[in-house]
C-alpha cells in the first residue's frame, strides 16, 4: 500500500493547462509542475504562455509554452501534437481558459451594458464559443492520446454561478445605475457541468476520469466596495486567495481522487451553503 502523499505525485506525467497564462492558470501550472508533471502552459496569448513556462523552467521544472485558440479545432489539435512531440504523452487536461469578468478588474466598471434585456447576441455567441465549445474542442483533442495510453484526467473549471444564480447586489455602487453579472457566465458555467457528466459516463471503463472544479471568487485587486460585498456573502467572510484552489486542483489531477469521476469539487468559502 502506498503512502498517502505518493498519491498526489505526478512524476512522469504530462499536464496541459489552457488559460495557463491567466490568474488561476498560472497557479494551476505551477502546482502541477511542483507535483512532478511536465507542464504545457497553453494560452491565447503566446507571450503570456511563454513567460509562465520560462518562470517554471527557471525554478527547475519541465514546461513549455503553447499558443492556442480554444475555439479553433486545428489550434487545439496542434496544442496536443506539440505536447506529444515535447513529452510523448498527455495525462491531464485542465480547461481553465474562459471569458470570465470576475478576473478582469476593468470589467467591474463596465457592467452597465449587461442588462439581460439588451445583452448583445454577438457577445452571447462569443462566450458560448469560448466557454463551452472551447472545452468541447480541447477535450476532444486530448482524449485521443489518453485512450491510447489507457489513462487520462480531464478537469473543467466551473463557477459558483454555474450552480446558483448571481447575487447581483454585490455589484452595486452607491449613486450608480444597477449593474449585473452577464447572462453568458451563469449559462456557460452550468453547461460545463453538463459536459463533465456526459464525458464521465461516456468514458466509463476507459480509465479516463472527468471532474469539475468550482472556485469561488478569487481576489484580484478588486476595489474595497466589491470585496466587502462579496466577502459578506460567504460563510468564511472573505474572497479566496489566489493559491487556495491549488490543493483541490492537484487532488483532482492525481490518484488521490482515483475513485472520483463525474463530480464537482466546490471551493467557494461557503457561498453556496447559505
Amino acid at each position: 500500500m502506498s503512502h498517502i502523499f505518493d498519491k498526489f505525485k505526478l512524476d512522469g506525467q504530462t499536464a496541459v493547462v489552457t488559460g495557463g497564462g491567466g490568474l488561476l492558470g498560472k497557479q494551476f501550472s505551477r502546482t502541477l509542475a511542483e507535483a512532478g508533471a511536465n507542464v504545457v502552459v497553453a494560452d491565447l496569448n503566446q507571450k503570456d504562455a511563454d513567460q509562465q513556462a520560462e518562470r517554471l523552467k527557471a525554478d527547475g521544472y519541465s514546461a513549455i509554452g503553447v499558443g492556442v485558440n480554444v475555439t479553433d479545432p486545428a489550434s487545439t489539435q496542434e496544442m496536443v501534437q506539440r505536447t506529444l512531440k515535447a513529452f510523448g504523452r498527455l495525462d491531464v487536461l485542465v480547461c481553465s481558459a474562459a471569458m470570465d469578468p470576475k478576473f478582469d478588474t476593468e470589467h467591474q466598471d463596465n457592467q452597465k451594458g449587461n442588462a439581460f434585456e439588451t445583452y448583445p447576441l454577438d457577445a452571447w455567441k462569443q462566450a458560448l464559443d469560448v466557454n463551452l465549445t472551447g472545452l468541447f474542442l480541447c477535450s476532444q483533442a486530448a482524449v485521443h492520446p489518453m485512450l491510447e495510453q489507457d489513462h487520462g484526467v480531464l478537469i473543467h473549471i466551473c463557477s459558483t454561478y454555474g450552480l446558483v444564480g448571481p447575487d447581483n447586489r454585490i455589484y452595486d455602487r452607491p449613486g450608480q445605475p444597477k449593474s449585473y453579472k452577464p447572462v453568458f457566465y451563469s449559462v456557460t458555467k452550468a453547461g460545463v457541468l453538463g459536459l463533465v457528466h456526459y464525458l464521465a459516463t461516456y468514458y466509463a471503463e476507459k480509465n479516463i476520469r472527468v471532474n469539475a472544479l468550482t472556485p469561488g471568487g478569487v481576489f484580484n485587486n478588486h476595489d474595497d466596495i466589491f470585496t466587502k460585498n462579496y466577502s459578506a456573502r460567504t460563510v468564511i467572510g472573505r474572497m479566496a486567495k489566489q493559491d487556495e484552489m491549488n490543493g483541490a486542483l492537484l487532488f483532482l489531477a492525481s490518484d488521490a481522487s482515483s475513485y472520483m469521476t463525474g463530480s464537482n469539487l466546490v471551493v467557494d468559502g461557503g457561498w453556496t451553503a447559505w
